[in-house]
């Protein structure tokens, strides 16, 4: 794909994660008003994630255009640093993070929607949020892999930094529970301490694999198209 074009995709991606954060909290919702806010909500915190991400691409896009051809080693090396932070983002955070929201929802959904997202959200929030919410962030992050190629840190480096972001959320998800007495999530009333500690540790290892998985389709994409036809080595 073109430069111009993928460009322009990455604007519209950034322009619909911020009309979706913005009727999120537009909508007056009770449990918007208590401790933690949003802030307690992984997919809010994934949208935020998904935001950012993109507005470095964008800035990243119109960082390149501007000093392609300009000879200046200041601005080209803020632009490296621009990209490593943009491939960062995207392995550590946008990636693993963003499929595990859309997984894990749609999952538990399937299975008992109460356990996750009661009936009684379809009152505050329309369908086509929920779906910019917990569907349309999967197909916008593997269009932005299968458009751009992406440098992944180390392995050992990655795996901790997720590892970390993964605890952080569920000491902070604890935390949210001993301050107010209840769970962000409403399955996590039904199932008892052990299965908790069960529960935790799953999500912690799938987010592992889920950024290994990333890394793996990375290379695979990239690998391909810079393989030769068979027919050219003969």
């Amino acid at each position: 794909m073109a430069l111009v074009p993928c460009q322009v995709l990455r604007v519209a991606i950034l322009l619909s994660y911020c009309s979706i954060l913005c009727n999120y909290k537009a909508i007056e919702m009770p449990s918007h008003q208590t401790y933690g806010g949003s802030w307690k909500f992984l997919t809010f915190i994934d949208l935020v994630i998904q935001a950012v991400f993109f507005g470095i691409c964008v800035l990243t896009d119109l960082s390149s255009l501007l000093t392609r051809g300009s000879g200046n080693q200041e601005q080209e090396r803020q632009l490296r640093k621009l990209i490593s932070l943009r491939d960062w983002m995207l392995a550590v955070l946008a990636f693993p993070v963003g499929v595990f929201v859309v997984a894990v929802f749609w999952i538990i959904y399937a299975y008992d929607r109460e356990m996750i997202y009661p009936k009684l959200l379809d009152n505050f929030i329309p369908g086509w949020l929920n779906h910019g919410m917990h569907t349309t962030v999967l197909p916008f992050i593997l269009i932005e892999m299968r458009t751009s190629h992406h440098a992944y840190p180390s392995r050992s480096s990655g795996l901790a930094a997720i590892c970390t972001f993964s605890v952080g959320y569920i000491l902070w998800v604890c935390w949210v529970h001993h301050v107010t007495g209840m769970w962000v999530y409403p399955f996590l009333e039904h199932i008892g301490p052990g299965a908790r500690i069960i529960f935790f540790g799953s999500t912690t290892i799938l987010m592992n694999f889920l950024y290994l998985l990333g890394e793996v389709l990375n290379s695979y994409i990239w690998d391909t198209q810079r393989k030769p036809p068979s027919w050219q080595g003969t």
